[in-house]
């Protein structure tokens, strides 16, 4: 989308795009913007977050497709509120994704990233990623980030495994 816009001389800030993304699916916004944001409602409500870039991250997929519609389908519908206040760190780190317990009920692997993702020294945070498979870790430094991508790719070498930063 950000390459038609481009293209097209349309600017990424114009609504058509936000409508246009929204509708293809509820993280796609984010992706559109590229930037750090906390989102809410469906994920499409999105408020920029400074203090975020940078933060080094490491992405892991155990290897297995989850179904989204499963993982809804299986989900409990129990809204269990919205993300705390303070600092954006202290949010994270109280915050959870409601729907890890089901992906995790539909691959149980998933719970392995998380605890192998978590062991890592320098580890701020690990989470499953929306609906799952992937997972995420953000660490303290890159050598952090570094030394856990290694050690995730020893112990599970057909794990797909990217660095990545915050932008």
């Amino acid at each position: 989308m950000r390459l038609l816009a481009r293209r097209h001389g349309t600017a990424i800030d114009d609504p058509r795009l936000f409508e246009c993304a929204d509708a293809l699916g509820s993280d796609v916004p984010a992706c559109l913007y590229s930037r750090s944001a906390i989102g809410s409602g469906r994920g499409e409500q999105l408020q920029w977050i400074d203090g975020a870039p940078g933060t080094p991250g490491l992405l892991v997929n155990p290897g297995v497709a989850v179904s989204t519609g499963a993982v809804f389908a299986a989900w409990d519908g129990i809204d269990r509120g919205g993300l705390g206040q303070g600092g954006l760190l202290d949010r994270a780190q109280a915050g959870r994704n409601d729907l890890e317990p089901p992906a995790r009920a539909i691959a149980p692997v998933i719970g392995e990233a998380l605890t192998l993702l978590g062991e890592q020294p320098g580890v701020i945070l690990a989470r499953m990623s929306g609906s799952g498979a992937t997972c995420f870790a953000l660490f303290d430094s890159p050598a952090a980030r570094t030394a856990a991508a290694g050690a995730v790719a020893a112990a599970q070498p057909r794990w797909w495994c990217l660095e990545t930063a915050l932008s």
